[in-house]
């Protein structure tokens, strides 16, 4: 096959990326100089054609059924922990469990934290690692990679398109399970004062107010795994392997939580901070600055490591 014909392959999902890159060089104004047109490189590449790209990269991720699927599968996952929680009851439920159903039927919010809490350990990393994972690896394994770079885009600036649309995909699968708890928690549960982790009652608007403080902190979270899976991306052209290659990280690290020999271990490990949210849970609000820093430093060692790889990486075959 020759050059020409490699360049005028569409690979499905991906060749809009491309498109687009070249789309925001041609749409660059030009100016005429003695009949010639003269174009200009620097303004292609500014501000504008970074929006534009990242916008055609989200509407490809929201878009792509494999990523909607999971949004919705995550979204009626608080469906059913709060329908299971109604039909239990406080008097059937023993132990903890009848502590869980009991404040969950006292506080209609109560079900967006208990769904939170069931879903960040692995689910909710899964669909962060699925995209994001394949970020920098599937462009390579379909191809698409050199073309994406032939225009003046820049590594850095592809990278950080990649990273932020994983990062967005983060946010919408974490507002998409709080949205969907809260919606079941008002329809099947009392609406009213919320009773706090610490005994003190809280009104309502308040309760949501620290529902929202609670999604910002997961996003983070998930930010950080996103920036992980990123960097793993840049280390293959095998998606599955990337996102595999994460998965199996978080899984080793919270097994790691686990032996209490290990406990010296946990404050570096990702996942420990995860669920740090129940500060937002108690009054005064609890100090959430430790599990942000944690996910900070995340972010700035494997966008650095992603960085380091893919400034560097061969995208010649």
């Amino acid at each position: 096959m020759s050059t020409a014909d490699t360049g005028t392959r569409r690979t499905p999902g991906l060749v809009p990326v491309t498109e687009t890159i070249r789309s925001a060089e041609r749409a660059e104004p030009a100016a005429e100089d003695g009949g010639s047109v003269v174009a200009v490189p620097e303004r292609a590449g500014g501000p504008a054609a970074f929006w534009r790209l990242l916008r055609s990269e989200l509407g490809l991720t929201f878009r792509r059924p494999r990523n909607l699927i999971i949004l919705a599968v995550l979204a009626v996952v608080p469906v059913i922990i709060g329908i299971v929680l109604r039909s239990i009851g406080a008097e059937e439920a023993d132990g903890g469990m009848g502590a869980l159903v009991a404040a969950t039927a006292g506080n209609s919010l109560m079900l967006t934290f208990v769904a939170l809490s069931a879903l960040v350990p692995l689910m909710m990393p899964i669909a962060v690692a699925v995209v994001a994972g394949d970020a920098i690896a599937g462009e390579a394994g379909g191809g698409t990679l050199r073309y994406l770079l032939a225009a003046p885009a820049g590594r850095g600036r592809l990278l950080a398109v990649k990273y932020l649309n994983a990062v967005i995909y983060g946010v919408a699968v974490t507002a998409a399970v709080a949205a969907a708890a809260l919606i079941v928690g008002v329809a099947l549960f009392p609406v009213g004062p919320v009773t706090l982790l610490s005994g003190t009652t809280v009104t309502f608007a308040e309760g949501l107010l620290r529902i929202l403080i609670t999604v910002g902190y997961v996003s983070a979270g998930m930010a950080a795994l996103a920036a992980v899976a990123i960097a793993l991306s840049t280390l293959t052209e095998v998606p599955i392997g990337a996102i595999a290659s994460t998965l199996v990280l978080v899984i080793v690290t919270q097994v790691l939580r686990m032996f209490p020999q290990l406990d010296a271990l946990a404050p570096y490990l990702l996942p420990t901070h995860w669920t740090a949210f129940d500060g937002a849970l108690r009054a005064p609000l609890g100090d959430l600055s430790g599990g942000l820093l944690a996910f900070a430093a995340y972010i700035a060692l494997f966008l650095s490591v992603a960085w380091a790889k893919f400034s560097g990486k061969d995208i010649t075959s």
